[in-house]
């Protein structure tokens, strides 16, 4: 990739050949734009889901590269944003929960925007970033938000419940709804920062339930069209051979009832609505950025906190679900001037792994101690030989389950093994309907795969 010499080594060349010279007369170092959604999973035209209008992040993909097995740690908003965030396991966060903030227990650890901070760059909150009334201050220079949840005040669950099958439709663009102020925010953030070394991120809410849209973006989809997968099933149940920990009941759509056919289509109708103008903002903000002249000079990362079922298995949310289905995230990484820019990636990744990335593309010190690696090998050439697999893991903080996946497997162990396994051939049964696990042929695979397992960073 042609951004190989770190800007930080152009400062030290300069400086020894011109002991005059200092940091000043260098090139500035990249900027980042951060851009998440919540509760996107892979749903998105650029990764072939036909009938889908995403033209901006698809256009985003198109100018970096496309990673098309990108893995999430935890497949819930908090345990995932805070082992991406800090570059670690939840293993080692202890975060299993939407209530726990990790510097309870590690008051010390820097994380990604705060390793930019220390080293000159404005950070800024925009949205959701960390999880909703769990910011962290220390990782900001501006917009920082004050911490408001804990387990003590967690919300009532029979209220996301009640309001968890509404279909919110919004008059105009959707001006008086917070995804719209957040991409406002964005674009204000950049033209007050526009000459300065910047980490922005701006976090969306939506597709998060209740789908929430504009009239207008509900109109571009017809509900008869839309398809439902080839599992659905009116209330979440284990796929026989598989065990019954593997699905568990709703968490967001349809809960405590069940979803005939023409339920489900409006209801997915809703979500590609919803996540269509997560787009439409999604582009208000690039368009900014080019309009500031500063595409050439930012990496722009896009992604989903943790995958979504929309009915797969009769599962209307991401709670719990160590399939595919429930930790496959869409992730974009356009980096100025990276040869692999406009070609997709089938590696297998993770999301930790976005840490020591953004450190090294933009010249920053490589953080210690992080079981994580960098992917710019993967920005070069995004086919490069890359043996390395991506673990997800579910439960809780003293039972948990945890998956491992390669390019062509998934295996997973329930409850510390006490509640079952599965193993998938993701790559022959891609709708994760036959769980090998049992199979006497498979009995060699279970064995490597289980010894990946054993091999996890901050396993307990």
């Amino acid at each position: 990739m042609t951004i190989k010499a770190a800007p930080s080594l152009l400062i030290a060349l300069l400086v020894t050949l011109c002991p005059s010279a200092s940091a000043a007369d260098a090139p500035r170092r990249l900027n980042v734009l951060f851009i998440f959604s919540d509760d996107l999973r892979p749903e998105l035209a650029c990764y072939g889901v036909a009938g889908l209008k995403t033209p901006n992040i698809d256009a985003l993909a198109s100018a970096g590269v496309r990673f098309d097995r990108a893995f999430v740690q935890y497949p819930l908003c908090n345990p995932s944003r805070s082992s991406m965030l800090t570059g670690r396991y939840p293993g080692s966060t202890g975060v299993f929960d939407n209530t726990v903030y990790f510097r309870d227990a590690h008051p010390d650890w820097v994380t990604l925007p705060q390793h930019f901070k220390n080293n000159g760059y404005i950070t800024v909150r925009v949205g959701k970033v960390f999880h909703g009334g769990i910011d962290d201050v220390p990782s900001w220079t501006d917009n920082a938000e004050t911490r408001r949840l804990n387990a003590k005040n967690r919300p009532n669950p029979k209220d996301r419940q009640r309001n968890s099958d509404r279909i919110v439709v919004l008059e105009g663009n959707g001006e008086s709804n917070g995804d719209y102020k957040s991409a406002d925010q964005a674009i204000e953030y950049l033209e007050k920062y526009k000459d300065k070394p910047f980490f922005i991120t701006c976090g969306f809410n939506r597709p998060h339930s209740p789908p929430t849209a504009p009239k207008r973006f509900f109109d571009m989809y017809d509900t008869a069209s839309v398809p439902l997968p080839i599992d659905f099933a009116p209330r979440p149940a284990a796929p026989p051979g598989f065990p019954p920990k593997c699905i568990t009941p709703n968490g967001d759509l349809f809960i405590n009832r069940d979803a005939s056919e023409q339920e489900a289509k409006e209801m997915k109708r809703a979500y590609w609505a919803s996540l269509t103008w997560v787009d439409w903002n999604v582009g208000r903000v690039m368009a900014a950025l080019d309009r500031l002249d500063l595409r050439d000079k930012t990496v722009v990362v896009f992604w989903g906190d943790h995958g979504y079922h929309l009915g797969e298995k009769g599962k209307w949310s991401k709670h719990q679900s160590l399939f595919d289905t429930g930790t496959r995230v869409p992730f974009i990484i356009a980096a100025p001037g990276a040869a692999g820019n406009g070609k997709p990636s089938p590696r297998v990744v993770q999301m930790i792994d976005l840490y020591p990335t953004l450190a090294e593309l933009c010249g920053l010190p490589k953080p210690q101690d992080l079981p994580s690696r960098s992917l710019a090998p993967l920005l070069s050439d995004p086919n490069a030989a890359w043996d390395h697999p991506a673990y997800s893991y579910g439960g809780t903080v003293k039972s948990p389950s945890i998956a491992v996946r390669t390019e062509k497997w998934r295996y997973a162990e329930f409850d510390n093994g006490q509640a079952g396994s599965m193993l998938i051939d993701e790559q022959n049964d891609p709708h994760e309907l036959k769980n090998l696990a049992r199979e006497p042929s498979a009995a060699e695979t279970v064995k490597q795969m289980r010894d990946l397992l054993n091999g996890l960073p901050g396993l307990k």
